[in-house]
């Protein structure tokens, strides 16, 4: 029987090498995220360029009351679990105000990077002696289908970042279906999305002047070369960003800056770049207010409550299953 890191090692190869047989060439974005991957992200959220960040970390700071009063009732204990919890930085600031409200519940941050999730527990330690907190690794798909047996408390699930926006519309859908199939009637889901605006403020905040973004993108090549024994140049790829305002979606790439051909030894093939040919990493779709409604009625949920920032970059909605 294999174990569970050889599982997940074979699926990675699968999915590499499904992405890089394909045409065009695509990486799937779930992969971004290996301990390297979630550091260069966390320096990618303090980008002056990078605004959804700083617009949700504006709503959780100045509106916690108020999102407190919508999650909560009256003496009723809850997991508050957040998916791809990174460094919590942001559900710092609920924590601390929930703590302060004598409010009982129990901390549930999920993420692939056992690294993050080491850096946050120890965080979240130190800063609130105590919170009742119980990590979970692993990918959050698989982890929330078991959870339901592990916890009969009331569920309010916090997906922020505007991480929804990687995903297509079936995909996104798909998403909020499998969470809706694991909650409760009395359970919440809290999501951060990023709302159309100037399309020049969303494509600075996907190629920034730093090239923190870029070397984001290529670690995933890194993290090939390490785990598959692929011979990627890093030198012979570069990153490309655009942003369609019909369809209001932000896309990065990588570029072959040269005719080339790339081994990965794990797979015991070659793949054959053109000059120039791309590899589509990741969409970064941005919503309106119509698309997130359609959103939740299509997933069995509907929108209880929106929280902006001031400049209506960002909102956090609250959704109740129906």
């Amino acid at each position: 029987m294999q174990s569970s890191s050889a599982i997940k090692q074979n699926t990675f190869a699968d999915d590499i090498r499904r992405g890089l047989s394909a045409a065009p060439k695509f990486l799937s974005s779930k992969y971004f995220y290996d301990d390297e991957g979630s550091r260069l992200f966390q320096e990618i959220m303090k980008l002056p360029e990078y605004y959804l960040t700083q617009a949700e970390f504006e709503i959780f700071s100045t509106q916690t009351g108020e999102i407190f009063r919508a999650f909560t009732t009256a003496n009723e204990t809850f997991d508050l679990i957040e998916l791809g919890a990174g460094d919590g930085s942001k559900t710092s600031l609920l924590v601390d105000y929930f703590l302060k409200q004598t409010a009982d519940f129990t901390y549930v941050p999920i993420d692939i990077s056992g690294e993050a999730l080491s850096f946050l527990t120890e965080k979240f330690k130190a800063q609130f002696p105590g919170l009742s907190i119980q990590t979970e690794q692993g990918d959050y798909f698989q982890t929330l289908e078991t959870f339901r047996s592990k916890s009969n408390k009331r569920k309010i699930i916090l997906f922020l970042g505007s991480n929804i926006g990687n995903f297509g519309k079936e995909q996104a859908q798909n998403f909020f279906r499998q969470l809706r199939a694991v909650m409760n009637s009395t359970d919440l889901l809290f999501i951060g999305f990023d709302l159309q605006k100037d399309p020049r403020v969303i494509l600075c905040a996907y190629d920034d002047m730093q090239n923190i973004t870029a070397k984001f993108n290529l670690n995933l090549l890194t993290r090939i070369n390490r785990e598959l024994g692929a011979n990627f140049n890093l030198e012979n790829f570069s990153h490309y960003a655009s942003y369609h305002p019909i369809e209001g979606a932000a896309r990065s790439f990588l570029i072959s800056r040269k005719a080339q051909t790339v081994f990965v030894e794990s797979l015991n093939k070659t793949f054959d770049f053109a000059a120039w040919e791309p590899i589509f990493m990741e969409i970064s779709q941005k919503y309106s207010l119509a698309m997130i409604e359609d959103l939740a009625q299509t997933s069995g949920f509907e929108v209880s409550q929106y929280f902006f920032d001031s400049q209506k970059f960002y909102t956090n909605s609250l959704w109740k299953p129906i």
